[in-house]
């Protein structure tokens, strides 16, 4: 099956209002740049985005939040990103904060049929009881705060029960594929993309080229992906540009 789709915005069809969107990348690091361009050209509005972080000022996601296309965001990390998180103490923007390895590990989870799951990372805090603000009134107040996880537990140590996460799409970055959607990444881009196209339920990678990959490299089976995009080598920008000094 040829998974090879001509231009970005065929890539993108069918994203509308209201979707859920895993995106890959850490950082600015492997993030699908394209095909965020693609959904903001679209104009989609209330998104809801489950990613590591939500890009920077500008750039990434960063783009779809100051045009005001985000309505959630699932993440571990505000980082750099003023707008992020002025939306967020405006009571703009909803944000669910979780711990990086259980969102790592909800993404995998929902990628491979598994509704739950129990972790050790956020017991006794406020992972656990709940309360953590998810939305803020414009008068500070909080609206909206995470519900208490359940908790058990196993040979005398408690855990709290984390849900895997499922998306209605997926957006990926990858350095190669084969027309069959199998995907290979290059270093850092492989800390989440692979993750967030597990998690998709349509998964759309964006790639540097297309040709044959010696299957024993192939880091993501193409089952996972539905649609590739060929967009050749882009700009890679740098979060933080730091020199030595002289």
């Amino acid at each position: 099956m040829n998974k090879v789709v001509d231009g970005a915005g065929a890539a993108v069809e069918g994203i509308g209002d209201g979707a859920s969107l895993a995106v890959g990348g850490f950082g600015l690091a492997g993030i699908p740049g394209v095909l965020i361009k693609a959904v903001l050209e679209r104009g989609c509005k209330g998104l809801h985005v489950v990613s590591n972080n939500c890009g920077t000022d500008g750039r990434g996601l960063g783009e779809l939040l100051a045009a005001g296309r985000i309505g959630r965001v699932t993440a571990s990390y505000v980082g750099e990103n003023k707008e992020f998180a002025r939306q967020y103490l405006a009571g703009e923007l909803e944000v669910e904060l979780i711990p990086q390895g259980t969102l790592a590990e909800r993404l995998r989870a929902g990628g491979c049929g598994i509704p739950a799951f129990y972790t050790s990372a956020g017991v006794g805090t406020l992972v656990e009881e709940g309360g953590l603000p998810w939305r803020y009134g414009r008068d500070g107040s909080v609206l909206v705060a995470s519900p208490p996880r359940e908790v058990r537990e196993f040979d005398g140590r408690p855990y709290v029960l984390e849900r895997s996460i499922v998306t209605d799409f997926a957006l990926v970055r990858a350095l190669k594929a084969d027309v069959h959607g199998n995907l290979v990444f290059s270093k850092a881009a492989r800390n989440f993309n692979p993750l967030a196209a597990m998690a998709g339920r349509v998964t759309i990678a964006e790639v540097e080229e297309v040709g044959e990959l010696d299957p024993a490299q192939v880091h993501l089976p193409g089952v996972f992906v539905q649609r590739v995009l060929v967009v050749g080598r882009t700009e890679k920008p740098i979060e933080k540009v730091t020199v030595r000094r002289p």
